[in-house]
């Protein structure tokens, strides 16, 4: 149940609140459409760079002191502008990668590329888990503890997260007690976008979704 304090703003007393943000990296460049997933060397594209600016900006008045990013070019990158505007240099937490995927490094558009050959089909067999990449528990086991890493090394400031679509979804599926399977049509997590995790103490009291880079399709491959 929402409390006074809850509905004002205000803090509860001998709380301390530390915002984490999970920032979504921007736009990639991505001419052969495939799901490149953790292969090296996928940079942002030109727009892509654009919405790493335009989130630093959005953030530039934030109490920002801790800012860390998935080892990925395109995470780094989008995590560089925030870094630079507050002073800080980009830490790297693994645990905050892209999904595992058994199709990286192939097209898998609806009707298209690897999804219509029968010889991949196997890999289809369980979306639950899912059967064709890393278990949606374990992505979200290692984002919470990514966070909880960010969220001491920021205590009672922001601190930033940049990572990947499917991980930070998972993980807000997680955090809401939902089930973790879901329809990847219906991501809300579009390119650049912030999912922020408002907690007091060791409470998470809040989880605020913003996209200051805009709206994207989450079916989009390459984005």
């Amino acid at each position: 149940m929402t409390d006074l304090y809850e509905q004002s703003g205000q803090q509860r007393p001998g709380t301390t609140r530390t915002i984490v943000h999970l920032l979504r990296h921007g736009e990639v460049h991505n001419p052969t459409g495939i799901l490149y997933g953790r292969l090296p060397g996928f940079k942002l594209s030109d727009t892509g760079q654009a919405q790493a600016r335009t989130v630093a900006l959005a953030l530039s008045e934030h109490d920002i002191t801790h800012v860390v990013a998935s080892p990925l070019l395109r995470a780094q990158q989008t995590a560089a502008p925030i870094a630079s505007a507050h002073g800080l240099e980009v830490h790297t937490d693994e645990d905050l990668v892209e999904a595992e995927n058994e199709f990286e490094g192939l097209r898998v558009s609806v009707g298209d590329g690897a999804l219509r050959r029968p010889r991949h089909w196997w890999k289809l067999r369980d979306p639950f888990t899912p059967s064709w990449g890393e278990p949606y528990l374990q992505i979200a086991h290692r984002m919470l503890a990514a966070v909880n890493t960010a969220r001491a090394a920021a205590a009672g400031h922001e601190a930033v997260c940049v990572s990947h679509q499917l991980p930070v979804w998972s993980l807000r599926r997680f955090l809401h007690g939902q089930r973790l399977w879901h329809d990847p049509r219906k991501r809300q997590c579009s390119l650049a976008s912030l999912t922020s995790l408002v907690y007091e103490g060791d409470e998470l009291i809040d989880i605020v979704y913003s996209e200051p880079a805009g709206k994207s399709d989450p079916t989009v491959t390459g984005a």
